[in-house]
């Protein structure tokens, strides 16, 4: 069969969306070969990201033409001209990756399904813009009434979903994600030494991996640090925004400056050892739609300390370490309590790969199909 996706994503945003775009695609191109995927993009975008999806026959890149394909009216093709080259390669069924779905899509007779990914600027309207929030709430909704069904990425979408905008249960499928394969393989340790003094890492750390910013809550990690009794060192690696200012003000308050690297801008290919060569891995976001660094994390093999509160309690399982994300003394605590038991972080290693084992590429490739076909076959 003939699948359609909107692939913007795909080659323009390197972590979060694009990382979920690119894992969909690879892992169905992988498993179901048999079908066509046809990938909309209102541009080139970035041809590194591109290149992360391997060139298959049956895979197939489409671009808006003539006038769509000038860059003031690329976005109105995305949202609504799109429907035409839809109609014209005729796949039956379009699958929108990132919250959203073109309009008069229903029009055309193709069925859709838009994958939700998370609620958070209704949740946290604090960290977004004013007019970004309404645009996301009219997109967001429109697609998830207008589409024949809807894939949410955790328990916690699926429930904001029914919640804020009154969708029947029925509708909503749930499916996760893994995380990329190189996170799953020992890297040699050749690679790691090189970047270890590329960044001058430490031999004990903790990490953190996502965007510095206010909702990520970086420095709930930076302020335990200034009470363990022990001086470890903190990687924070990620995307700095205003908010790394703060960040950099309390480090300088508790005189942590030599025990804190903050990293942007690294190569993907080198997060792999960064991971594992740290002793313990912090999530300690204030709302999340999945966690993918928490998965990525459990397969570099280390014990994990997230944020309770939204759905990391899905992706980090039963046996991470959850604390109150306003609450330093308690992820303090966490801290030295893996730091001082070695048999803990092993155990917490252990299990967590056992059950981060339900996020198997395969069984989600299978999940996917699975709704596809429910939804092809749906009045």
């Amino acid at each position: 069969m003939k699948i359609a996706f909107d692939a913007k994503r795909i080659s323009h945003n390197a972590t979060g969306l694009g990382n979920y775009s690119r894992y969909i695609i690879n892992i169905l191109s992988n498993y179901h070969p048999d079908n066509q995927y046809q990938l909309y993009f209102p541009s080139k975008g970035k041809g590194k990201l591109r290149a992360q999806i391997p060139e298959k026959q049956h895979i197939k890149d489409f671009y808006p033409k003539g006038l769509y394909s000038v860059s003031f009216f690329k976005s109105f093709w995305r949202s609504w001209n799109i429907t035409k080259d839809l109609k014209q390669n005729s796949p039956v069924l379009f699958h929108g990756l990132s919250n959203e779905i073109p309009f008069g899509l229903k029009g055309t007779g193709i069925k859709s399904i838009v994958t939700i990914h998370d609620l958070i600027f209704i949740r946290y309207p604090q960290f977004y813009p004013w007019i970004d929030r309404h645009i996301y709430e009219y997109k967001f909704k429109k697609a998830c009434q207008k589409s024949n069904r809807i894939i949410a990425i955790s328990e916690m979408t699926k429930r904001d979903i029914i919640s804020y905008f009154h969708i029947p249960e029925e509708k909503i499928e749930v499916i996760y994600q893994g995380c990329d394969k190189s996170f799953k393989q020992t890297v040699p340790a050749d690679k790691k030494q090189e970047v270890r003094e590329k960044y001058s890492l430490p031999d004990k750390y903790i990490l953190y991996v996502g965007s510095i910013e206010s909702r990520k809550n970086l420095l709930l990690v930076v302020k335990a640090l200034g009470l363990l009794k022990e001086k470890v060192h903190l990687v924070a690696v990620g995307r700095q925004t205003p908010y790394t200012e703060l960040v950099k003000k309390h480090i300088q308050e508790l005189q942590l400056e030599q025990q804190v690297s903050l990293l942007s801008n690294i190569p993907f290919d080198e997060l792999p050892a960064i991971y594992q060569m740290a002793t313990i891995f912090t999530y300690p976001s204030l709302f999340e739609g999945f966690g993918i660094p928490i998965i990525e994390a459990i397969h570099s093999g280390l014990p994990v300390i997230a944020a309770k509160g939204s759905c990391l309690e899905e992706s980090g399982g039963p046996d991470s370490i959850y604390v109150d994300p306003h609450n330093e003394h308690e992820m303090c605590k966490a801290i030295e309590c893996i730091l001082a038991n070695k048999d803990l972080a092993k155990e917490m290693v252990i299990k967590g790969k056992e059950y981060v084992a339900k996020f198997d590429d395969k069984m989600i490739a299978e999940q996917i199909i699975k709704v596809y076909n429910k939804t092809i076959a749906s009045e």
